[in-house]
C-alpha cells in the first residue's frame, strides 16, 4: 500500500480535479475514477490506501458499490465517502461496507484529512437529548425511496404518494451544495 496514494472517485470533473490538486499539494499522489468500472481497473494496477467516494455516481450509480470492492481489495484502505444528500440509512451502510467515514457536502480537503486520521470511534462524542425533527424525518423517508427506486424522481414520488413536482422543490431546497 502506497502511504499517499489517493483514490479519488467522483463523477464531477470539476470537483474531482479541484480536491485532487488540493490533495496534491498536501504531499499526496492522486489518481481518479469516474465509477465503480474505472476505480476497479485503478485497484488492479495501483494500490491507494485512501480513498473519497461519492455516494451518487453519474447514471445513479452508488458509491456504495465502490466502497464495498475497495474494502474488498484492501480491507486497510481508509475510505471517505462524501455525499450531498446524507441519510442516516446511507451512512451506516457506508460504514457497514468499508468507509471509515462519511461527510456530508460541501467539505474541503481540511475535513476529508480530519476523518482520515480520525478512524477509531470516540465516547467523547457529545449526546444530544434532542428529538429528531418531522423535517428530518421526511427527509430520510425521501431519501430511503430515493435509493430505492434507484434514484427515479417520478417513481419516487409515486411511491410516495406526492406530485412529482413537489418532491422536485423538496429536493432543490434540501440539496446540499
Amino acid at each position: 500500500m502506497s502511504e499517499r496514494l489517493l483514490l479519488i472517485i467522483e463523477d464531477d470533473a470539476t470537483f474531482s480535479r479541484t480536491l485532487g490538486r488540493s490533495f496534491e499539494r498536501r504531499g499526496y499522489q492522486v489518481i481518479v475514477a469516474e465509477n465503480l468500472e474505472q476505480a476497479s481497473q485503478l485497484v488492479q494496477t495501483h494500490k491507494p490506501g485512501f480513498a473519497v467516494v461519492d455516494l451518487q455516481l453519474h447514471g445513479h450509480e452508488s458509491g456504495l458499490s465502490c466502497v464495498q470492492m475497495l474494502h474488498q481489495h484492501d480491507p486497510a484502505m481508509l475510505i471517505v465517502v462524501l455525499t450531498g444528500f446524507a441519510s442516516i440509512n446511507t451512512a451506516v451502510e457506508a460504514i457497514k461496507l468499508g468507509a471509515c467515514q462519511y461527510l456530508a457536502k460541501p467539505s474541503n480537503t481540511n475535513d476529508i484529512e480530519a476523518a482520515f486520521n480520525h478512524v477509531a470511534g470516540s465516547t467523547k462524542v457529545e449526546l444530544t437529548n434532542r428529538a429528531t425533527s418531522i423535517k428530518n424525518l421526511e427527509w430520510e423517508r425521501i431519501h430511503e425511496m430515493l435509493v430505492a427506486t434507484n434514484f427515479n424522481i417520478s417513481e419516487t414520488a409515486r411511491q410516495l404518494g406526492m406530485h412529482r413536482r413537489t418532491l422536485a422543490r423538496k429536493l432543490e431546497k434540501q440539496r446540499i451544495k
